[in-house]
């Protein structure tokens, strides 16, 4: 139960982290990694890694750092036009995320019984049977880059006063801004390879760890631990909810993270 309880802490810190980013850089409540495919692009990597090579943990690790990589670039060029604008990357992000989900129903057709069955748990977002051996290469990656994320907050907060500002503070800003991306992605597709594509963590933590703290910013260290609660708990729904059946962790953050989404929707549009 250790690696377990171990991964759900450190998976959901990934996921907040990475909420946190996305929704400081577009400056939208809406910005988050699952909102816009990215977690989607990165299991997309994972299905094209598990029916080329099976279950090896680094090739899986591997592609699902490239699918997350690579449907975020390709999202970020069709978004841009002599700069971004959130909305229409979100917009786009959620076109991509619709194609994505067709292509990885294609390749689960294509894809041996075994290999489906697999991929079909693990799709809905699993931390069943995690061991520490299953844990390599994706844990000490997260651990890595949510060191970076650190070591790039003042910059984030730079890039939150306004592009004009924070250049004038000394800040690269596109630069800064690829790099938190990258950061970003690369904690959503390591928590991808591990557990499966775990929707609306990164969308959830970050809010409510701005309510908590009353601050109008986002903290990655209260997102992180918001984060890393929420799918603790979410994990011990889970497992005894339904006894003696287990569901997947996934099930049920996507059932409270929908119930928030369309709250956040409707306060969002009362704003207006």
């Amino acid at each position: 139960r250790l690696p377990r309880v171990l991964m759900a802490l450190l998976i959901g810190a990934a996921l907040g982290v990475s909420g946190a980013i996305f929704q400081s850089l577009m400056r939208n409540p809406l910005g988050s990694p699952d909102v816009m495919g990215f977690n989607t692009g990165a299991w997309s990597g994972v299905l094209v890694a598990m029916v080329l090579f099976g279950q090896h943990l680094t090739a899986i690790a591997l592609a699902a750092m490239a699918g997350g990589i690579v449907t975020s670039l390709i999202v970020w060029l069709l978004a841009w036009r002599n700069g971004i604008e959130t909305f229409r990357l979100i917009i786009i992000g959620i076109g991509i995320r619709a194609m994505l989900v067709a292509f990885n129903t294609w390749l689960l057709l294509q894809a041996s019984l075994e290999t489906a069955l697999t991929a079909g748990l693990w799709n809905a977002g699993s931390l069943n049977g995690l061991t520490w051996a299953k844990t390599w290469p994706s844990a000490p990656l997260i651990i890595v880059m949510l060191t970076g994320a650190a070591l790039l907050v003042r910059r984030m907060r730079l890039l939150e006063m306004g592009d004009d500002s924070a250049c004038a503070l000394g800040v690269s800003v596109e630069r800064s801004r690829l790099m938190l991306m990258l950061v970003a992605v690369s904690l959503t597709a390591a928590a991808t390879a591990l557990a499966g594509p775990i929707s609306f963590i990164a969308l959830v933590a970050p809010h409510i760890a701005r309510r908590l703290s009353g601050t109008a910013r986002w903290g990655l260290t209260q997102s992180a631990l918001c984060g890393a609660l929420l799918l603790l708990a979410a994990d011990a729904c889970a497992q005894q909810l339904f006894m003696p059946y287990q569901l997947p962790v996934g099930v049920v953050t996507v059932s409270l993270g929908g119930i928030y989404l369309i709250v956040l929707l409707i306060q969002e549009s009362r704003k207006k």
